[in-house]
């Protein structure tokens, strides 16, 4: 049976089971058959540790507590864990209160995933980080020790120059976190943001960058690049609604010489863009879909497109936009 079968069919059965909850059965039985697609890895700079360059993100997609939701989510889990992935990106307010943490935390309990997931989330409160902050994501995710914590900012709550990543560096000591990080969704405040970057030093930063949106790349990557900042890429197909770079190729095809570094799909070309960059360690598109889990995944198998490539990747869309 192929990956994608097995993928499909552990979907059904996660349905089938929603109703009891019983997701342990059928996350614990992939075959290691199914697992052995593995993606590229880069290293987190700070550590030498090496991630999958393509995870999920789960910013959007996972707003609804029911049985079915639960089972997707479930199911998506699986996709990336047998496709070779790792990185799993939350907040404590995606969802509203909790929900994403509080899921994740109910699929590891019941799954035995725990282990293989690297498990990325982020607090809110700016200028009022306190133990309780973290100890309450620690809670919702049944952790004793979250693999990454970042500062969530954003055109909503954008961060200042003045952001104080004390806070973060004495959970990372207590040993309740193993990285630190700032995140942002709004280019308006690059600014602020690469001088936060460049006085704290953290070991990620989490930023908007996308094929339709390459303001990252004058500025907040390359200081990434020589400050030794691992980088995670939020909304890399660049958004909703008429941002949104599948919406706006909808019905087109997808260029013969895509096959060139190795794309099949539009979402693995606007995915290999940004991989081809190499200050990115991994993007984190949403998805409540495990089909298009597996193909978000596929951008990090085979050949990534060279620096002309990738100008002329840029140049097509702009023309195609």
């Amino acid at each position: 049976m192929s990956p994608r079968e097995i993928l499909t069919r552990t979907r059904r059965e996660a349905l089938a089971l929603a109703g009891g909850f019983a997701i342990a059965p059928f996350l614990s039985a992939i075959p290691v058959a199914a697992q052995s697609r593995a993606i590229a890895t880069r290293p987190i700079p700070s550590s030498g540790e090496r991630l999958p360059v393509v995870g999920l993100g789960t910013a959007q997609e996972w707003r609804s507590d029911t049985p079915e939701y639960r089972a997707a989510f479930a199911a998506i889990l699986s996709s990336l864990i047998a496709g070779g992935g790792s990185v799993v990106d939350t907040a404590s307010n995606f969802g509203g209160y909790g929900l994403a943490e509080r899921m994740l935390g109910e699929i590891f309990a019941e799954s035995g995933l725990r282990p293989r997931v690297f498990i990325a989330t982020k607090v809110e409160e700016h200028y009022r980080l306190s133990l309780a902050t973290v100890q309450a994501s620690l809670q919702r995710l049944g952790l004793n020790k979250i693999d990454l914590i970042q500062i969530h900012s954003g055109s909503y709550s954008p961060m200042g120059a003045d952001q104080d990543l004390a806070p973060l560096r004495e959970w990372k000591a207590q040993g309740l976190v193993r990285y630190i990080g700032i995140t942002t969704d709004s280019d308006h405040y690059f600014g602020d943001f690469e001088v936060v970057m460049r006085r704290w030093r953290p070991d990620f930063i989490e930023v908007n960058y996308s094929l339709g949106d390459r303001e990252a790349e004058k500025r907040i990557l390359p200081a990434a690049a020589e400050l030794g900042i691992a980088t995670l890429i939020d909304l890399p197909f660049g958004g909703r609604g008429g941002n949104n770079l599948i919406h706006k190729v909808q019905g087109k095809p997808l260029p013969d010489w895509a096959r060139d570094f190795d794309a099949t799909s539009w979402a693995q070309f606007f995915l290999k863009y940004l991989l081809g960059n190499g200050a990115v360690t991994a993007v984190i598109p949403g998805t409540n879909k495990v089909e298009h889990m597996e193909d978000n995944l596929g951008a990090g198998r085979g050949r990534l497109p060279d620096a002309a490539q990738r100008q002329r990747m840029a140049q097509f869309f702009t023309e195609l936009a």
